[in-house]
């Protein structure tokens, strides 16, 4: 266990530095790349109900993708964080501006007060942060398993996917019995389908 937690964090360093030998114009254009090739899915395309997550550091940059699902009137489910039951409740945003605060974990997240709740099994694709990711699905996120067991909940049909560079992907991710499996990866180069 300790050595597997090990080897993450050896792999969550590699990442994070090759990340970070990108230049800003290098980020850019990648991350732009990999939201033309999600709104080119059909899965995303087709879905009535999407669960996307906000910009954290070293995972793909979402709020281009996010302001388009608002232009295109599509339903954007967001998380909102209880660090104290470390879960997560998909809530129902409309807009940046009047629906959004800051929340426990320093991330801009749903203002319950003014969101609706949107029950688990509505939710078609869920969008998936993860620092690294292997071609079999294996994802490591920030460590603190909010999204483990979050996908843990989420119905068989609903479709998991993971927005990643392809400094991200690594050979082989160590994987404990409470990760999660992504069932597609979206690369600025590739969508890569679980084997």
């Amino acid at each position: 266990m300790e050595e597997v937690q090990e080897s993450k964090s050896d792999i969550r360093n590699r990442v994070v530095t090759a990340i970070q030998a990108l230049s800003v114009e290098e980020l850019a254009e990648k991350t732009s790349q990999i939201e033309t090739r999600l709104f080119e899915f059909a899965n995303f395309l087709e879905a009535n109900i999407s669960l996307l997550y906000m910009p954290q550091k070293f995972v793909v940059d979402t709020k281009n993708i996010i302001q388009r699902c608002f232009d295109y009137r599509k339903i954007v489910a967001l998380p909102a964080f209880d660090t104290e039951k470390h879960g997560m409740r998909p809530f129902k945003v409309d807009t940046f501006d009047g629906d959004m605060t800051l929340g426990p974990r320093n991330i801009l997240e749903p203002d319950p007060e003014r969101c609706k709740i949107i029950p688990i099994e509505r939710i078609d694709i869920a969008i998936i942060p993860g620092v690294a990711l292997d071609e079999k699905g294996g994802r490591i996120g920030s460590g603190e398993g909010y999204y483990d067991r979050f996908i843990g909940k989420l119905p068989i049909t609903t479709r998991k996917v993971a927005l990643a560079l392809e400094c991200q992907i690594v050979q082989q991710i160590p994987m404990e019995s409470h990760d999660r499996f992504m069932d597609i990866i979206i690369t600025e180069d590739r969508v890569i389908y679980k084997i």
